[in-house]
């Protein structure tokens, strides 16, 4: 059970650490991007780009191995060096066990925690759209980008940073158009038998069109046809205060939850 564990958490994070490592370098000099092992985890960070949960977060510690309480420290000792607040994730099945008290006993507070949910890429999905839905390359990278950031409402950094995925190696980008004007947008990335669900935006014109059914089904199906056989993706946990689409439009494409992962929050610098 370790073992599929570690795999959905391990497609994820490499798919985010192939993001850091694809910062034009425009963004690289502008937010001092920076991708680091340290420890056995993947330390991704940036500066002036919010929140920590996405854009400075140390990732897979406890995942594939058990780590110590000295690899934590030499982990935190590399965020903090930063000089900003960050984040490490932490789900149950992590190890030690103690991981998450670790990080309390250090001042790291709770966050909004995040739910991973799996699903077969072979999975067939009823999605319907009048919007059309295609895979789209370096050509549409500009436009990619800027639906991917203003659908999450990210800052226009965002959008030349994302917009370096389309073309290249592992990723698969979707996009959905009404007529010629970009709508939505999604990839999928793609490593071996599994694959993981990102970036799916959909511009405030456009919603409730059907754009993001229609867009998972076709990024499973491209990665099915990859030889990808598990898909994962995720997004926030539900909580009363907190309505969530994604969540719902994650459920009605088939996807199961699987564990919850908590965002622990660093102190203030």
């Amino acid at each position: 059970m370790h073992a599929d564990f570690a795999v959905l958490e391990r497609i994820e994070f490499d798919a985010s650490a192939d993001l850091w490592r694809a910062a034009p370098e425009d963004v690289r000099d502008a937010h001092a991007t920076e991708l680091r092992e340290v420890a056995g985890a993947q330390c991704m960070t940036s500066r002036g780009i919010e929140p920590p949960a996405l854009f400075r977060r140390a990732v897979g510690l406890g995942v594939t191995r058990e780590s110590s309480e000295a690899d934590l420290d030499a982990v935190l000792a590399h965020m903090r060096s930063r000089g900003l607040r960050y984040c490490v994730p932490v789900a149950a099945s992590y190890k030690p066990s103690a991981l998450g008290a670790w990080l309390e006993q250090r001042g790291f507070s709770r966050g909004y925690a995040w739910m991973k949910f799996a699903q077969p890429c072979d999975a067939t999905l009823k999605a319907q759209t009048a919007l059309e839905v295609r895979v789209v390359g370096r050509e549409h990278g500009a436009a990619f980008g800027r639906v991917v950031a203003e659908g999450f409402g990210l800052p226009a950094a965002i959008a030349s940073w994302v917009a370096a995925l389309p073309g290249r190696p592992h990723w698969v980008c979707v996009m959905a158009f009404a007529g010629s004007a970009p709508a939505a947008a999604g990839a999928v990335y793609v490593v071996g038998e599994h694959a993981w669900l990102g970036f799916g935006a959909t511009l405030p014109a456009f919603r409730r069109h059907g754009a993001q059914n229609a867009l998972l089904a076709r990024r499973l199906a491209e990665a099915a046809a990859r030889g990808a056989r598990t898909a994962v993706t995720e997004t926030g946990e539900q909580l009363p205060d907190k309505p969530s689409n994604s969540y719902r439009n994650i459920l009605r494409a088939g996807f199961h939850e699987r564990y919850l992962r908590q965002n622990y929050l660093s102190p203030a610098p």
